[in-house]
């Protein structure tokens, strides 16, 4: 199963980038025989200054047809990383060739998007910069496929 992160705003050099680049190639590695990955990232950048709205129309055109859907959103899922890492199990088990991640820009989400999401998950009550956001989702992703594997990165 693909694993894609569609995101607003483009990383460039952001320290972030070299977390989200590390974390997403140990996923392809590892993932490979758990058929989980690549991971492939998709930055919009609303340049039209749309909004909430026009994000959210670029962020659809990013995720890939038939593609599971689960938006990053305060109002979200909290859950332990083996919680996840079941999850992910069970999306790819069910026959998934895509799961999309979303995670908006600086205002968060757009409602109608939001609500369109097949799974809503969250990293906890407090706002995370939305770029340091990538960072902790390629970390869990990375994490999942390692707690899949078995191997002792997890140690919880």
């Amino acid at each position: 199963m693909r694993l894609h992160i569609c995101a607003v705003g483009r990383m460039k050099t952001a320290p972030e980038a070299s977390l989200v680049n590390d974390y997403t190639t140990r996923v392809d590695r590892a993932g490979r025989p758990l058929s989980l990955g690549p991971v492939i990232l998709h930055e919009v950048d609303d340049r039209k200054g749309g909004g909430m709205a026009g994000e959210a129309a670029l962020l659809r055109r990013a995720i890939p047809d038939g593609s599971l859907v689960c938006a990053l959103d305060e109002r979200g899922r909290t859950m332990s990383s083996p919680d996840f890492s079941e999850l992910l199990r069970d999306w790819r088990d069910s026959g998934r060739q895509d799961a999309t991640f979303v995670i908006g820009g600086a205002d968060g989400i757009d409602p109608a998007l939001r609500d369109s999401a097949d799974q809503l998950l969250s990293f906890g009550k407090m706002v995370w910069p939305h770029m340091l956001v990538r960072a902790m989702l390629a970390e869990q992703l990375y994490r999942a496929v390692s707690i899949l594997s078995g191997t002792p990165y997890h140690r919880a």
